[in-house]
């Protein structure tokens, strides 16, 4: 996210990191919903007690036939701290959603996030999503990681005669008969 604020929900010890430019449109106990001008982002918090991962799965599935979502996909996320699954489809109005359900490794908690966005959205929304944390002040910051070529890859491929590409025959203009 290039300009991202920091947002703690007090009283949960929740973190995460959200685009700038958003508001808080309703906050309780146990659900928070902030906008922006093209996405919507709900949690709502659950209490684990002995979901299994089928259940957690067949929730998410059940939710997103809820709000009528189609071309469903289901994923798994990798949040530090969570043991995430999500579920990902189209809205009736064509805009895009993430249901993502974090199971909380430290505490009987279930995270839900919710976000509804639209195309070209969606690095942003697994941003926000992975950011998630607990116990903490930061948020999880997600480390990108540029590949380095080794030396001795360099020096094979330098090695390595050129192609040259195929000089193209051209049989002339082709004529049906």
């Amino acid at each position: 996210m290039a300009h991202a604020a920091v947002y703690t929900w007090q009283g949960h010890d929740l973190c995460f990191e959200v685009p700038d430019g958003g508001f808080l449109a309703y906050s309780s106990n146990s659900r928070l919903e902030m906008q922006w001008e093209d996405m919507v982002i709900t949690m709502v918090l659950y209490t684990k007690d002995d979901a299994t991962d089928k259940v957690i799965r067949e929730n998410l599935q059940r939710k997103a036939l809820g709000y009528n979502m189609y071309d469903l996909q289901m994923g798994k996320m990798k949040v530090k701290g969570f043991k995430a699954f999500d579920i990902e489809g189209t809205m009736p109005d064509g805009s895009r959603a993430i249901i993502a359900d974090l199971v909380s490794k430290k505490r009987n908690l279930v995270v839900e996030v919710t976000v509804n966005y639209l195309y070209g959205n969606r690095e942003v929304v697994e941003d926000v999503i992975k950011s998630v944390t607990e116990g903490s002040k930061q948020p999880n910051k997600q480390k990108h990681r540029q590949r380095v070529q080794s030396k001795e890859d360099a020096k094979r491929q330098k090695e390595q005669p050129k192609q040259e590409p195929k000089p193209k025959v051209d049989d002339g203009p082709l004529y049906d008969c």
